[in-house]
């Protein structure tokens, strides 16, 4: 597991002084790639272009032939679209893991008297932050075309927040793979191979009605289906994916939480040994 406290700090120290140079060295690091965003705008296209451009080019182009029952096609892929860019947009994490390894900024890193987990617990943060920008390019692109929420305010926030659990998960996922990549290459080819299949093969953007039998049982426990299901079935928007006899489509709130939980508590002690094992000599 990742340890609790930086482990490189001065003998004796308390456990509050040395929680608190933990998350000093949190903090530096997720300001490290904020900096790093910022000097370089479009390593957040992901997160702001292809959000809109998605959007636009799946209501407008493929939403005219798409009928969804008890609604438009804009209020039903408003939570697809947020999930389908959340998934492919945590490749980034993995690419610039992989990037830092083989440059050398690691090994910097590991002279300096800091909590080696803050390089791993930083990144994670700042994903949840650019994800946050995402949901909110997503939000306003959906109001653009059309999409409206029906619930109050304390459901909407829920649906949120179970996205952007889901996207935390990922970002530990990602770090994985990051970290078990030999090349930047490698990590950004891992997105296509299993990300854009997993993303596609859900409900996230058609109605799941028509597929055959054994498609379907893999879409509906599909966790980027159980996540969009529940956004949808939060937010108040179409959802008929809620007619489907299985549990996870029946249930779909506890079953994005659980598969967020299940990634988290798989990915992070896996990132830690990983990590480790990367930057022992």
């Amino acid at each position: 597991m990742i340890d609790a406290v930086p482990t490189v700090r001065a003998g004796g120290a308390s456990l509050p002084v040395r929680v608190a140079g933990a998350l000093r060295d949190v903090y530096i690091m997720t300001r490290r790639n904020l900096v790093h965003i910022a000097r370089e705008p479009m390593q957040l296209g992901d997160v702001t272009i292809q959000p809109v451009l998605f959007t636009l080019l799946f209501v407008y182009v493929f939403g005219s032939g798409i009928p969804v029952p008890g609604g438009t096609y804009a209020a039903f892929a408003l939570a697809g679209l947020l999930l389908l860019n959340l998934t492919t947009s945590s490749m980034g994490t993995a690419v610039g893991l992989t990037v830092d390894l083989n440059t050398g900024v690691i090994d910097r890193f590991r002279t300096l008297p800091m909590w080696p987990a803050a390089v791993m617990v930083g990144r994670s943060i700042t994903d949840v932050l650019t994800a946050t920008v995402c949901t909110l390019t997503i939000v306003v692109s959906g109001l653009v075309v059309g999409w409206r929420p029906e619930t109050g305010a304390g459901q909407i926030a829920a649906g949120f927040g179970i996205a952007l659990l889901f996207a935390y998960a990922l970002s530990w996922l990602a770090g994985c793979v990051g970290l078990w990549a030999k090349g930047a290459e490698t990590a950004q080819s891992f997105g296509f191979l299993v990300l854009f299949p997993v993303s596609f093969v859900s409900n996230a953007l058609v109605p799941t009605r028509g597929m055959p039998d054994w498609l379907r049982l893999i879409v509906d426990w599909n966790p980027v289906s159980a996540v969009t299901a529940a956004c949808r079935g939060l937010w108040g928007n179409p959802n008929p994916s809620a007619i489907n006899s299985a549990w996870s489509m029946q249930h779909p709130i506890w079953t994005a939480i659980a598969w967020s939980i299940a990634i988290i508590a798989v990915c992070l002690p896996l990132a830690s040994m990983l990590y480790r094992r990367r930057t022992t000599d």
